[in-house]
C-alpha cells in the first residue's frame, strides 16, 4: 500500500483471510484499506510488526481502534519511542494475542488453496539486536508462486537467511525489497538467488534518505529485474492464482 515513507502490506487470500505486514508511518494506511476492503469488513487477522521503527508500526495504532484484529505478530526487538510505547499499550488494551515472530512458524492462510506465510528470520533471540537487523523476514507462498518480503532486513540478515535456507527455498517471483531500496539492503548476491521478476520498493516521493538507493537500482538493472516504486505507482496491487503472478 502506498503509504508514503514507510511499509505496509495488505494480504487477502480466497476464503477472506488477511494479514497486514506493517502499518506505515501515519493514518494513511486507513483510506488505503478503505479502497481495499468493503465498508462492512471490519476485520483483519493479523498484524506482523517486522521492526518497532515508527515507520513501520504507526499507522497499526489505528487499525487497532477501527478494526477487530485476532493477532499480532512481533520480532522481539524493541524501541524506547513514545510511538512504540502507545502501540503496545493500544494491544494491551484491545486484549489482542501477541506473540513472536521465529523461523519455521508457518502461518496458514487458506487451508483449501495452500497459501501460507513462512517465517524465514528472527532465527534465534533478537531482542538486542538493532531493529533493521532483527527484522522479520518472510516468505508468502501460494502453489507455485511466491513473494520474499524483506521488512527493513540488512544485508547481515540477509546472509543469515541465505545460510539458513536452500537457493530453491529464497527463489521468488516478487521480492520486497528491504528497508526501501536502501545500499544497506538488498546485496547483488542475495538478489540474484531470489531471481524475481519484480522488485517492490515501498518508498516516498522525495523522501529525505534518497531511497531507493542508486546502488541498489543498479543490482535491478544488472540482473534484469523490473522494478515497481510507490512513490511512482502508488499502490501497487498484484494478483496470483497459484501458477503466475499478475500486476493489476
Amino acid at each position: 500500500m502506498d503509504v508514503g515513507q514507510g511499509d505496509s502490506i495488505f494480504i487477502e487470500a480466497p476464503n477472506g483471510n488477511s494479514i497486514i505486514i506493517d502499518g506505515g508511518p501515519s493514518r494513511a494506511i486507513l483510506s488505503e484499506l478503505g479502497k481495499l476492503l468493503p465498508f462492512y469488513d471490519r476485520s483483519i487477522d493479523m498484524l506482523i510488526v517486522t521492526n518497532p521503527d515508527k515507520d513501520h508500526l504507526a499507522g497499526f495504532i489505528d487499525v487497532l481502534k477501527n478494526y477487530k484484529v485476532g493477532e499480532v505478530l512481533e520480532p522481539g526487538t524493541h524501541s524506547d519511542t513514545v510511538i512504540y510505547t502507545e502501540l503496545e499499550k493500544t494491544i494491551a488494551d484491545k486484549k489482542v494475542l501477541k506473540e513472536i515472530a521465529h523461523r519455521g512458524m508457518k502461518i496458514i492462510l487458506d487451508e483449501e488453496y495452500g497459501i501460507y506465510l513462512d517465517i524465514l528470520f528472527p532465527d534465534r533471540d533478537v531482542s538486542q539486536w538493532t531493529s533493521n537487523d532483527g527484522s522479520i523476514v518472510a516468505k508468502l507462498v501460494y502453489g507455485n508462486t511466491s513473494y520474499l518480503l524483506m521488512g527493513d532486513a540488512t544485508k547481515k540478515t540477509e546472509n543469515i537467511v541465505m545460510s539458513n535456507e536452500s537457493p530453491d527455498a529464497l527463489k521468488s517471483d516478487v521480492l520486497k525489497l528491504g528497508h526501501h531500496g536502501s545500499k544497506t539492503s538488498s546485496g547483488y548476491d542475495f538478489v540474484k538467488i531470489v531471481s524475481p521478476y519484480y522488485a517492490v520498493i515501498s518508498a516516498g516521493f522525495h523522501n529525505r534518505y534518497g531511497h531507493p538507493n542508486k546502488e541498489t537500482m543498479n543490482t535491478l538493472t544488472k540482473l534484469h529485474i523490473s522494478s515497481l516504486i510507490t512513490f511512482k505507482l502508488g499502490t501497487i496491487v498484484t494478483e496470483s492464482d497459484g501458477s503466475r503472478v499478475q500486476i493489476k
